[in-house]
């Protein structure tokens, strides 16, 4: 997570394999700890991610788990997902990522405690900070998620791209 506005960054740092279901867990704890404290008057939450991986526009499993954490929440989720092959416009790589790998170089990465550790440090002069966490959780790889499940999703599609950007909504 990179929060633009606050110039501050979290890093859930799984022991399992990095699906949907993780990713959404990340959003959630850090919505959890951080969001509804930082934007209490909140409704809405912009989310821009990478166009694949486990957080991507054809990921049926992250659709579903962010229209539970719409629900959970009452926020409507916004997805925006930058197009294939254009990570270079990401700021997460960019401003939050760069940060941590010049922070952490040259250092062996010999636990997850260490990660947490290194990451955690983070910090720029111009104001960054970096909040990290080890999360302990499962998160079996091959979830398959139904037609049916799919289409009970409360998606809708925006017109530009509709595949790539998408708004869930919290079910009344």
């Amino acid at each position: 997570m990179y929060d633009v506005g606050a110039y501050r960054g979290w890093v859930g740092v799984g022991v399992d394999p990095d699906t949907a279901a993780f990713a959404v867990q990340t959003l959630r704890r850090w919505w959890q700890q951080v969001g509804r404290v930082a934007y209490p008057q909140a409704e809405r939450l912009l989310v821009t991610a990478d166009a694949g991986g486990s957080n991507g526009y054809r990921v049926r499993l992250w659709k579903t788990e962010l229209a539970r954490l719409a629900e959970e929440t009452g926020l409507q989720i916004t997805v925006f997902h930058l197009p294939p092959g254009i990570s270079k416009w990401n700021r997460i790589e960019h401003r939050l990522f760069s940060a941590i790998s010049m922070n952490w170089r040259g250092r062996p990465l010999e636990s997850h405690e260490v990660i947490v550790e290194l990451i955690g440090a983070t910090t720029t002069q111009t104001g960054l900070w970096v909040r990290a966490e080890l999360d302990r959780g499962r998160y079996p790889l091959g979830t398959k998620v139904g037609d049916a499940e799919l289409a009970a999703v409360p998606l809708v599609r925006h017109g530009f791209h509709g595949e790539w950007n998408y708004t869930l909504h919290p079910v009344a």
